[in-house]
């Protein structure tokens, strides 16, 4: 009885320590097919949304232009001078004007008050109290058409100080020192860093469903380093290019994108349907030098770094997987974990 008991004992203890073995010190999942995004992928260069070019508002002669192609002018700095005495003499002739204008309305005003007075005592008719109203009531009149030549002087003084109407660079410089200036004549051209897009060229046979879809994310190879950002808005154009038979599409990007700038090449991938794509967890893929891979858990509990072939990232932290990995296989979540367990394992043995 008690050599029966004794080799049960070792039975079970045979069954359950290489079970407790096998249970690893880490979390998995199980790949599987998902329903993802399908996409086309196009060509696309990035593009300032905001480009203006400033022009005089005034006559005058170049004094100074204090900024040069490619320099950052932030917004409100003088970016420009004129020549402004012409300006300043019309400003002081309004301002002369209007002292005039001033005096003359105080005089009618005083003689509008004593003939009223007057009036009220049955000194004088009615038609030299409706005399001296007319007087006051003209000598307004011309106090407000002199303030407001006095304004037009002073604005046209302002606008020989260009000023910059936002924040970038300049890309193009029209105007040098010495030179004239009129009214309308361009004088420099900048562009917004703060909101960017991109511009691409697609095929016709997919723009029916990019633009019922409106989904785009953008890939570019920033300067700090290689980045994707969703698209923000999507501006298709109503007519193909004859030439090309290709649609332009505008993609904005989201606001200060950091290392992107004008001129930039990059691609856009546009969302036209639906797919079937072995994914997994972007925790669990591990980069050891060239080699991409995840640690797999295999059905006799021990662990394997397995070499996989990525696609592209997908939305809620997923990873397409085009090579290296079957449906069903059990992958690790957390490939350091996973990577000391194999270590110590080899160890044992």
């Amino acid at each position: 009885m008690n050599a029966a008991t004794s080799a049960l004992l070792i039975l079970l203890v045979a069954l359950v320590l290489p079970a407790q073995a096998a249970e690893p010190p880490f979390e998995t999942v199980r790949t599987e097919y998902q329903t993802v995004p399908r996409e086309r992928v196009f060509d696309a260069v990035v593009e300032a949304i905001h480009r203006s070019t400033v022009s005089a508002q005034a006559s005058g002669r170049v004094i100074e232009v204090l900024f040069d192609v490619d320099d950052f002018v932030e917004q409100g700095s003088v970016i420009l001078r004129l020549r402004d005495r012409e300006q300043r003499s019309a400003l002081e002739a309004a301002q002369a004007s209007l002292g005039e204008a001033q005096a003359r309305e105080r005089e009618a005003a005083a003689e509008h008050t004593r003939v009223a007075s007057l009036f009220d005592r049955g000194l004088v008719a009615r038609a030299a109290l409706d005399a001296a109203e007319a007087d006051f009531r003209a000598a307004e009149r011309r106090l407000e058409a002199a303030q407001a030549r006095v304004d037009q002087a002073r604005e046209q003084l302002e606008h020989t100080v260009v000023r910059a109407p936002f924040s970038g660079i300049v890309v193009e410089r029209h105007i040098e020192p010495g030179e004239t200036a009129t009214p309308g004549q361009p004088l420099l051209t900048g562009v917004s860093l703060d909101q960017l897009r991109v511009s691409a060229h697609v095929a016709q046979d997919v723009i029916g469903t990019i633009r019922a879809r409106q989904e785009a994310r953008v890939m570019l190879a920033g300067a700090e380093g290689p980045l994707e950002v969703p698209g923000e808005r999507l501006t298709i154009s109503p007519y193909a290019d004859p030439a090309s038979h290709t649609f332009r599409i505008r993609v904005d990007l989201p606001k200060e994108v950091p290392g992107v700038y004008p001129g930039m090449f990059g691609k856009v991938a546009f969302v036209v349907g639906e797919e079937r794509r072995l994914v997994v967890p972007r925790e669990a893929v591990v980069q050891r030098g060239e080699v991409t891979g995840v640690y797999v858990l295999r059905e006799d509990g021990s662990v394997a770094l397995r070499h996989i072939r990525l696609g592209r990232a997908l939305p809620e932290e997923r990873v397409e997987v085009l090579a290296g990995l079957s449906e069903g296989e059990q992958v690790a979540t957390d490939p350091i974990r996973a990577g000391a367990y194999l270590v110590e394992r080899r160890a044992e043995r």
